[in-house]
């Protein structure tokens, strides 16, 4: 990370190998080149606002609708050593995810973590933005679902 980040917070208890920290930053710009990358999106994948329009311009969408997935489930392209993860967190753009379903796709996501084996995921700060899902609720089921689970996990903010 670059030096004009904050001090990270970092959320974490003792019987979980699950690191959770959030820092100010870019996170085109800051992630390891080598940390895989996750954000929110609809089942269209429309990607027309927000950090996804910057996703959708450096990553394409090639291969994401041909792996039909659903509101609730991860899609997943491969980037040399790591991975993009688009959450599918909604039907369509101009939803709002409800908590159920923002719940069922960070628990994919810790599946699709768990068979890619990936131990360093970098997102910006999901669900809060256009979805307008609470912040604490956001952190709270990450530390939930990804408790036990053996990686770090970096969400960015500026």
């Amino acid at each position: 990370m670059s030096s004009n980040t904050s001090q990270p917070s970092q959320i974490s208890s003792e019987t979980s190998k699950f690191i959770f920290v959030e820092t100010r930053g870019d996170l085109f710009n800051d992630a390891p080149a080598d940390s895989s990358l996750a954000h929110c999106v609809s089942a269209d994948f429309k990607m027309s606002k927000g950090i996804a329009k910057i996703f959708k311009k450096m990553y394409g969408t090639r291969g994401l609708f041909d792996q039909h997935k659903k509101v609730g489930q991860v899609a997943t392209l491969p980037d040399n050593n790591r991975y993009i993860f688009y959450i599918i967190t909604k039907k369509i753009y101009s939803q709002k995810p409800t908590k159920e379903d923002f719940e069922s796709a960070i628990n994919d996501l810790r599946k699709v973590c768990e068979e890619k084996n990936v131990k360093l995921l970098c997102l910006p700060r999901i669900g809060t933005g256009l979805d307008k899902l609470p912040l604490e609720y956001v952190h709270r089921t990450i530390r939930q679902v990804f408790d036990g689970h053996e990686m770090k996990m970096i969400m960015f903010y500026l």
